[in-house]
């Protein structure tokens, strides 16, 4: 227990010198920005319509990474308030998480968090919507070559990804 606290710790270091995030990735089909209620309808659209797609990405499911069994139905406001906590936890330096835009589309999200499991800096998740899913593989590219390269991060970790991360 103690070994976990402490690599936790040592992980949240690395999120407090993540004063001022890089700015967001922008790539030629898709763009980047903070994960907040201004996406509400277009995420709830998104990821209502690939709930069984979204499960079947690596680092969702609950072997990959051990968290719980998002994505499960809920209601809009529901989804807004999850939301505005995202948009919490981004403010306050706790997490990051991004919508994934082709246009003003909502075609997936990225998540960097703090590795609770201390095997790396931060623990990375992406997901496309169902329609987009050929493009999966190279969303998680762009997003590792962006961490390692904008980011003050010393490793990345992307459960159920191993060719990814450091």
């Amino acid at each position: 227990m103690s070994g976990t606290t402490i690599a936790f710790r040592e992980t949240e270091g690395v999120f407090e010198r993540v004063v001022d995030p890089p700015v967001a990735l922008s790539t030629t089909w898709f763009r980047l920005e903070i994960l907040s209620p201004v996406h509400n309808e277009r995420d709830y659209e998104a990821w209502m319509s690939s709930i069984e797609h979204i499960h079947a990405t690596a680092g969702f499911a609950q072997r990959d990474w051990g968290g719980d069994d998002w994505p499960t139905p809920m209601t809009l406001d529901q989804n807004l308030a999850d939301l505005a906590n995202h948009r919490r936890e981004f403010v306050a330096g706790e997490a990051f998480a991004y919508s994934v835009l082709d246009g003003d589309e909502v075609i997936g999200c990225v998540y960097v968090d703090a590795d609770g499991s201390g095997a790396a800096d931060a623990m990375v998740r992406s997901w496309v919507r169902a329609s987009c899913a050929e493009r999966d593989l190279d969303l998680a590219a762009e997003i590792d070559q962006w961490l390692r390269e904008a980011w003050p991060l010393r490793s990345r970790r992307w459960p159920g990804r191993p060719a990814l991360g450091s």
